[in-house]
């Protein structure tokens, strides 16, 4: 047995240079009582002429290393004795706060760096006995083409180890063990090339105590039961698809195995306590596996596809990802009587089973082309949210990621393609914030080729990716540079068109910003439309950017974007596109476009007696009366840009408000109906009118329910008393004629069959508590309100569960202000909150929803009055003394 070794310096280490993993064998023993991890693992390497490899490990202790059946030299450097000289090192240097944030730092980048150097150097220089032998019978076993490769000096290293700390990439908790696939921690639970470019066939084996059932990669061939007393269970596994040793996971717990009725492919895997949400929560699930067969015109790649969720205390993260399988926290199961969870669950299992298809089988040749997969798999899942959760559904989650985009695409760190990030972020650029932001980006620059192909051409690229890496001479990589050519070649768009697109969208950073308005020219009948071009990025922080990417070619200071944006034009007699918007060249834009619509002569209206001379009498809408008479004077009904959202633009466009309530009123389209309520929430003086206007797109059940929510926060934004509170009124009445007994004046028990109204409903309290008067405290009538419903809330009779309904109304007290009028209620309303506490903690809610809205209530209250209970210790402590 060696002992581990501290380097003398960094450069001592030898680089995995021409190493390749052929394949690699995972037998391992698992003891949940003492929390032990042990066994071997087997590699076929094909060794570099140096005659030396390097792998990774981590927190492992290693016994012995057997290069084809003979002891071998081997040098093993952990990282965690390094990171603790280091950090001695950095804490003598640090003499205040800022010194503090730039030596940790500095430890977070040294440490990434070392990560990236393998610390297990093996020696397979010497010669062995057989060693034709042994190769020969190894590509007979792999179905190597040995004469292909006749050069090539495969061996055989056997590593034994032992797990010394199980703290990152794998996890005990009590009697279940899981793995994740965080960056770069398959190496803490079995060495191997930890690298996204390696990629071999796995087979696993997982020895385990008889009641347990061990989860792993790839299809179970069989279990064997050992004569040991007790009896322990091996779960033998074969993994045929090349994959990176990231995609490795495991899963050990008393599982409970619920086979898919509709595919025989597929398992869906639990602890007991949640068999019965298991049931309801996949009941979906095999219309998305279908779906995606039938979308790519293949079979699934893998031969078969598990499902394990684990107690929310154990997962490490909501979801992670493996070959053939995904591990994930049971608070995304459900059962029949929960609504609110059904739709984020759905689209959460559907992005996994996509991930399978692009990220781990089909895997990026490069890091920097991470983005296209991710990318990719993210567009597949909307394709299934378009098909089973509708196109508004798709539309309207597309708009607000592509509004989140562009509020934070503003740093290199949001470049998807970039060598300079991926190299000085570590490929830390693809979780948290940013993570997210990449993965939108991705999504929308892939949609955006969508549009300028077509659907069908864009289809047929993904079915070739997949058929090519299913034909006799598999190829399950793919670039960025291939998937340009086949937006060229299958997709039909020109070359110089994608050799501005890519550089500029994918290579770079920054998304553009366009400021438009217009003015009416009635003697030439045309639209006069003024462009402001900008970027989210400044100059200064996007130059590096741009001069890192070696694509790009130099632009003089342009920082326009390939192609032409289209105008969408509604006039009196139709709608007409105009795609006439040049996205590069000068940053200020003059265009005109001319109308089809003509106006019919009309005489000129006579004001009323005794009104103003702008047409409107005392009681009426001065703004709303000009803004009418101008929109009659134009043939315009209401102007949109880049209607069809083919590309990832922040647009500022401004036109008279009528047409806003044009577009709001006759526009279908859910994006044009959520820009339409943006704009009008935002106007600086607010008339009757968008308010009456903004409360009928809430009462209209044929509207799509997440724009009806919008408008209901619209409306409570617009509440105030130079409006008489008309939008709180308006809510309000809203609420009472759908929910309240006529009668009596008091809320009807819970009926929660229509979903679509139930979700704006459970809206309206929380818009009720957002409603501010001039003091910025809630009017008392808000707070009677909330109060009102949280004390009638009635629950008999209804089939669905009331939990999120009442968390709704729990957060909504901890939206309000309190002021001298309403402080009257906060006892009363603590008295609500407490007593759900006490229920809750008697008849636990769904995933504890209720308990922790109450105690997020309760910390919201506390913290708005604090300037109070402050105010009154110091007055008790002067008393006292």
């Amino acid at each position: 047995m060696a002992k581990p070794r501290k380097p003398k310096n960094e450069e001592t280490k030898v680089e995995n240079s021409g190493a390749v993993v052929r394949h690699q064998k995972l037998c391992l023993s698992i003891d949940m009582e003492k929390h032990q991890i042990y066994g071997y693992t087997e590699l076929e390497i094909a060794v570099p002429d140096i005659g030396i490899v390097g792998l990774h490990a981590e927190n492992l202790g290693i016994e012995s290393v057997l290069v084809d059946g003979e002891p071998t030299e081997f040098e093993y450097y952990p990282h965690n004795h390094q990171n603790v000289e280091n950090e001695k090192r950095w804490r003598s240097m640090v003499s205040s706060p800022s010194s503090a944030a730039d030596a940790a730092a500095a430890v977070y980048i040294s440490a990434l760096e070392r990560e990236l150097v393998p610390n297990l150097l093996i020696n397979c220089c010497k010669p062995f006995k057989g060693l034709t032998d042994q190769i020969e019978q190894m590509n007979l076993e792999n179905k190597l083409d040995s004469s292909a490769e006749p050069k090539q000096n495969v061996k055989l290293v056997r590593i034994d180890y032992w797990v010394e700390k199980v703290e990152v990439g794998i996890h005990f908790d009590g009697n279940a063990l899981h793995t994740d696939n965080q960056i770069r921690r398959a190496r803490c639970w079995f060495p191997c090339i930890d690298d996204t470019t390696q990629r071999c066939c796995y087979d696993l084996e997982f020895t385990v105590s008889q009641n347990l059932i061990a989860v792993s990669a790839g299809s179970l061939l069989y279990q064997v039961l050992s004569k040991d007393d007790p009896p322990r269970k091996t779960y033998v596994y074969r993994l045929d698809v090349p994959v990176s040793a990231k995609w490795i996971t495991l899963a050990v717990a008393p599982f409970e195995v619920l086979p898919d009725h509709h595919q025989s492919l597929m398992s869906h895997i639990c602890l007991p306590a949640n068999v019965s949400k298991i049931h309801n929560t996949v009941e979906f699930f095999h219309n998305a596996f279908s779906h995606y067969e039938t979308y790519l015109d293949a079979k699934f790649p893998f031969g078969s596809y598990k499902q394990v969720f684990l107690a929310p205390e154990m997962a490490v993260s909501s979801s992670t990802f493996g070959a053939a399988m995904g591990i994930f926290s049971s608070q995304i199961l459900y059962d029949e009587k929960v609504i609110d969870q059904a739709i984020d669950t759905s689209i959460k299992l559907s992005f996994a089973l996509a991930r399978q298809w692009f990220g781990v089988y089909i895997t990026p040749e490069l890091p920097n082309d991470e983005w296209l997969l991710d990318g990719l798999a993210g567009f597949l899942t909307d394709s299934f949210i378009k098909k089973f959760l509708g196109n508004n559904e798709a539309r309207y989650r597309r708009y607000k990621a592509n509004c989140a985009v562009c509020k934070a695409d503003d740093s290199g760190a949001t470049a998807l393609s970039s060598s300079a990030s991926c190299k000085d972020l570590y490929g830390t650029q693809c979780i948290g914030i940013f993570g997210k932001i990449r993965s939108c980006k991705s999504v929308a620059i892939l949609q955006m080729l969508e549009k300028q192909m077509g659907s069908n051409f864009f289809r047929k690229i993904l079915q070739n990716i997949i058929s090519r890496a299913q034909g006799a001479s598999p190829v399950r990589t793919l670039s960025t540079k291939e998937f340009r050519h086949f937006a060229n070649k299958v997709g039909n768009l020109e070359r110089p068109f994608l050799k501005e697109f890519f550089p500029r969208w994918v290579g770079t950073c920054g998304c553009p910003v366009l400021r438009m308005g217009f003015s009416y020219n009635k003697r030439k009948n045309i639209v006069e439309l003024a462009v402001l071009r900008d970027c989210t990025v400044k100059p200064d922080s996007r130059t590096p950017v741009l001069s890192s990417n070696t694509d790009s070619e130099n632009r003089d200071g342009d920082i326009g974007w390939p192609g032409m944006m289209s105008i969408r034009v509604h006039e009196l007699d139709g709608m007409y596109d105009h795609p006439i918007l040049p996205m590069a060249g000068d940053a200020w834009q003059l265009l005109e476009i001319q109308c089809h619509s003509k106006l019919a002569a009309r005489r000129a209206l006579k004001p009323k007696k005794g009104s103003k001379p702008d047409g409107c009498d005392d009681n009426g809408d001065a703004v709303a009366g000009l803004d009418m008479r101008s929109s009659m004077e134009s043939p315009l009904s209401w102007i949109r840009a880049d209607p069809e959202m083919e590309y990832l633009a922040e647009i500022h466009f401004n036109q008279p408000v009528q047409m806003w309530i044009n577009q709001l009123e006759k526009d279908g389209d859910v994006v044009a109906q959520a820009q339409a309520i943006a704009a009008l929430e935002a106007l600086p003086h607010l008339s009757f009118n968008v308010v009456n206007t903004l409360n009928n797109f809430l009462s209209d059940s044929k509207a799509f329910w997440r724009v009806r929510i919008e408008a209901a926060y619209a409306l409570a934004n617009t509440a105030s008393e130079e409006t008489d509170w008309a939008g709180l009124l308006h809510l309000v009445k809203f609420y009472k004629s759908r929910r309240f007994d006529e009668n009596i004046g008091l809320p009807r028990p819970n009926d929660f069959r229509d979903f679509s109204e139930y979700f704006v409903l459970e809206a309206i309290p929380h818009a009720v508590a957002m409603v501010r008067a001039a003091d910025n405290k809630s009017p008392r009538e808000a707070v009677e309100f909330v109060l009102q419903l949280l004390k009638y809330n009635d629950n008999n009779g209804n089939p669905y569960s009331d939990v999120f309904w009442l968390a709704a109304l729990v957060q909504s007290v901890g939206e309000l202000e309190f002021g001298q009028q309403s402080i009257l209620f906060l006892s009363s309303l603590l008295k609500r909150i407490d007593r759900l506490l006490q229920f809750d903690r008697l008849m636990p809610s769904y995933n504890g929803i209720l308990t922790i809205s109450c105690i997020r209530t309760l910390t919201q209250i506390a913290l708005k009055l604090s300037g109070f209970i402050s105010l009154g210790f110091q007055y008790y402590m002067a008393s006292s003394s």
